[in-house]
């Protein structure tokens, strides 16, 4: 069980593309729309937990075509996500980016995002402390999770709203807001990229 709640440190401690996002909320719009958007990509995140455990994400991917969708609506939602951020507070184009993202918005993010599924799948299929009771161990491993993945994120949506309450000169805190956009959506163009991150299960640092 140690084993496992150590996976779970070393696959969410490394920047990605929720803790950014989360960051990145909350230095634009503040600790309410960062809250609401948290538990949206929380809420997210046990939803493709439940897919992984019950068997639908295998064999929703096992359809190449299917796979390859995702991965395309994912970096296009990442990049929409990622100019609300980006441009907090005023208005470009057909983005109304002074409208915070929300719990939806974080709940579709993990639904399309392809390392939640690794990072899923390489924790509740691995690390197996109770073989002859998978439920049980399904649920001790979900409780778990929830409580390493809660805090850390918590903790990177107080880092971004910390940002903001510097005041910094509008210039200087709208170049951290597209720093963490453009790093937001690197990490992701990098995954897909990379063809160690799949959606097979192989290790990779989570959301």
């Amino acid at each position: 069980m140690l084993e496992f709640v150590t996976a779970c440190l070393l696959l969410i401690i490394t920047p990605g593309p929720g803790v950014l996002s989360v960051a990145g909320v909350g230095s634009g719009f503040g600790l309410k729309a960062g809250s609401r958007y948290l538990w949206g990509l929380c809420l997210g995140n046990n939803m493709v937990a439940l897919l992984v455990i019950s068997g639908i994400a295998a064999t929703i991917f096992s359809v190449p075509y299917l796979r390859e969708a995702l991965l395309v609506i994912s970096l296009g939602y990442l990049l929409y996500l990622a100019l609300k951020i980006a441009f907090a507070g005023s208005k470009v184009g057909f983005i109304t980016a002074e409208t915070a993202p929300g719990m939806r918005d974080g709940i579709l993010l993990q639904a399309v995002n392809p390392k939640a599924y690794v990072a899923n799948t390489v924790l509740f299929t691995g690390w197996g402390f109770m073989p002859d009771a998978f439920a049980t161990e399904a649920a001790i491993k979900l409780l778990l999770w929830n409580a390493t993945w809660i805090p850390i994120h918590f903790g990177w949506l107080l880092l971004g709203i910390g940002l903001k309450k510097l005041d910094l000169p509008p210039m200087i805190q709208r170049s951290i807001n597209i720093f963490m956009a453009v790093s937001m959506v690197l990490l992701i163009a990098l995954a897909l990229s990379n063809e160690g991150i799949s959606l097979s299960g192989a290790p990779a640092t989570a959301e």
